[in-house]
Parts: structure tokens; sequence; C-alpha cells
């Protein structure tokens, strides 16, 4: 037997079929905790059930895919109803829930859905939260910068001189006077809205803290890879779910996030067109890694660019093919997530520690960012030649700081 559930906000109608596609019976549960045993109760009442199709599984039917997962069921998402079938028989809840049984039991449109029961599902809840977060503090500081355009010469020539953050503190820390006039709102008007863009920017710092440490548990291999941060590791993971292995090819991962071509060849013409589809946000992710490994001149990467560059691709395809190679490497490290110790060595930072360098001055000495030297130290991200070069340097420093003895 087959079943297939219709779910909605209140409601969830279930559907069984037996192995020919003859109805057997149908029925409307609420959505809460006693319909979703009910709905399994009503599932055990008519035999074995092989798989259950449910409709949404990323939204209304979320929970009742836990609860069917959790009471050992088969589940399995139906990702678009027969337009076919509901053209011919119209469209209703039983109608709708059998078609979902009727699409398992043809093994039609049907994929394996996330689960949604571990760090990869708080992950994607952060990063909700951190999108709609950073789209309010980019509103507060358009409205500032709006406010100010047309506030009268006396107040923008108060904050003529910041920009950035620097203008959103000290709008913060202003003192305006009570009152009515139109320059007197105007100035606690820019302070609230100034205070308004700090709250999110906390926030945010909060959630970029709390996705590092969800990434670098979930796969310490990932977040060791060249070009990947908490923020692309969290969505790559959330892309992927807790159950990473419902995704058994390369191919499939690639049209996941949308960098597979897809063919459009007609006749003699072979060509391939871009795929618009998939997660936009791991696509957003891949193209973050590309960009971030030509600008640290990442030796595979650059090697690629300058064979397909000889081989007379544009800039814009190289990132594009360069997107599919990076594809297949994420794919790897989420599907086998090897045990990887941190990358870099833990000793680094206590040897320049008891040096008395400071780590700016290290970084300039070595002509990088501090920031990259500073996630080398902590084991965020592994950079084989930095810490062969940082080593040596440290070596050196020993070897200066040392008294030479005194001939007898």
């Amino acid at each position: 037997m087959f079943a297939g559930v219709d779910t909605h906000k209140d409601t969830h109608n279930v559907a069984i079929v037996d192995d020919h596609g003859q109805p057997i019976a149908d029925r409307e549960f609420l959505a809460v905790g006693s319909g979703y045993r009910k709905i399994i109760e009503f599932l055990h009442a008519y035999g074995i059930v092989d798989a259950v199709g449910v409709e949404g599984t990323g939204s209304y039917g979320a929970e009742l895919a836990r609860v069917l997962a959790n009471a050992g069921m088969r589940v399995l998402e139906v990702n678009r109803a027969n337009r076919a079938e509901r053209r011919l028989r119209g469209k209703s809840d039983p109608l709708d829930a059998h078609q979902a049984a009727m699409s398992v039991l043809a093994g039609r449109g049907l994929s394996t859905p996330k689960q949604r029961d571990g760090d990869v599902e708080s992950m994607r809840v952060l990063l909700a939260e951190r999108s709609s977060t950073t789209k309010a503090r980019t509103a507060s500081i358009n409205q500032i910068h709006a406010l100010l355009v047309s506030a009268p010469e006396a107040i923008r020539h108060d904050f003529r001189r910041y920009d950035g953050n620097k203008l959103t503190v000290a709008l913060a820390r202003t003192r305006p006077t009570p009152g009515t006039t139109p320059e007197l709102i105007v100035r606690a008007s820019a302070k609230r809205l100034a205070q308004c863009h700090q709250v999110p920017a906390a926030d945010i710092a909060l959630i970029d803290s709390q996705l590092g440490q969800l990434a670098s548990r979930q796969n310490p291999a990932l977040m060791a890879a060249s070009g990947v941060g908490p923020f692309v590791a969290a969505h790559l993971l959330a892309t992927a779910g807790d159950n990473p292995d419902r995704i058994s090819t390369k191919a499939q991962f690639a049209a996941l996030c949308g960098v597979a071509p897809i063919p459009a060849s007609s006749g003699k013409r072979q060509r391939f067109r871009l795929s618009r589809g998939g997660d936009r946000q791991a696509n957003a992710a891949l193209h973050r890694i590309v960009l971030l490994r030509k600008r640290h001149k990442e030796p595979r990467t650059m090697a690629y660019i300058a064979r397909r560059t000889a081989e007379g691709l544009s800039d814009r395809d190289i990132v594009r093919c360069l997107k599919r190679h990076v594809a297949n490497e994420i794919f790897a490290l989420l599907t086998q997530n090897p045990a990887v110790p941190l990358p870099g060595d833990p000793r680094l930072r206590q040897r320049r520690q008891t040096l008395g360098i400071v780590l700016t001055d290290a970084a300039k000495q070595l002509n990088v960012p501090y920031q990259r030297l500073r996630r080398l130290e902590i084991g965020q991200r592994a950079d084989t030649d930095l810490e062969t070069t940082f080593s040596a340097r440290l070596d050196d420093q020993s070897r200066q700081s040392k008294p030479t003895p005194k001939a007898a």
C-alpha cells in the first residue's frame, strides 16, 4: 500500500491506495499533535504502508514528515501535482492526497525530504533570521542617509565628516533637545534610527558566531576548505540538509545549486544554457568561494584560469566552470565528511606570544591581512604556504632573541 498527504496549515488530508492504484480510504485530520498520532493509527489500520508521499515537507508538512519518519515510515517529498490529472478530474484536498499517493506508486516527481532535527536545521533558522536582520539594518542606514540629505545645513555640517558605522555611532551618542521644530525632530529621528541600526548589527555578530560554532561541529572538513567561512558553510550545509546522503551524485548537487548547464542543442548545433533554477543562496555561496580563491590567488584556481583563458574562454565563463568544479569538491566534503584535525599549527600563536610579537605586527611583516593570520592561528582556515612562512619567520625571531655566548 501507498499513502499520500495533502498538507495545509490547519488540516492534513490522507489517502491510501493499493498496489494497483485503487483507492482504499481517505480522511482529514487536524494538523496538531493528536492529529499526527491519529494519522499513524489510520495508516497502520490498513496494513503495512510501503511509503508515504507528503506535499510541502519544508512548510506545512514539516512536522508530519518528522513524526512519520520517527515512526519508522518511509517518507517521500511529492514535488508537484499531476497537472493533466488535475485538469481532467478537478481539484480538492482528497483528490490532491490521492494524486500524491499515485505519485509514490508510480515513482514520479519524488525526492527524499530534508531531515529537520539537527544542527543544519538550526543553521537554516539562523540564516533566515540573519537575512531579515540584515535587511532591517540596511533599511535603517538608508533612512539615515535620506534624512540627512534634506536636513538643515547645521545638522549636515555636524555629521558630514562621518560615514558608515562611525556615522551611526555619532548619531546614537547625541542628546537632542526636546522640541517640535523641524531641526529638533530631525535630530531626534536620526538618533532613534541610529539606535535601530546598532541593534541588528549586534544581532548579526551573535548569529555569525553561532553559525561558526555549528558549522565547525557539523563539518570541520568543509570549514577547512579554501574560501569557506561560517556564512558560506552554513548556506551549503542548509542546502544539503541534515541528511546529505539523499543527494546521490555530483550532478544532482550541481543541479541543486544551479551550476549544472542545461542542454539546449538542436540539429548540428551543440550548446548549453545557464541554469536559472536551484538554490540561489547555495549558488551565491559557490560564487563567493570562487571570488575568494581568485582574490587570494589559490594555486589550483589560478592555474585553471590561465589554462582556460588560453583556450579563449571569457572571465564570466571561467567563473561558471569554476563554480561547477567547486560544487564537485563541496559535494565530496558534504557526503563523506572526513574527520580532519583543525587546520594550522596550534603552537603558532603560543610561539608568537612568547616572543612578544603583536598579531598586527606579525601580519605586516608577512604582508598579509591580520584576519588571515588570525584564522590560521586559531585553526579556522588552512593555509599551508602562510603556515610555513610564518613558522620560518618565528624561528628567525627566536634565534635573534637568544643572547650570543661570549668567547672564553
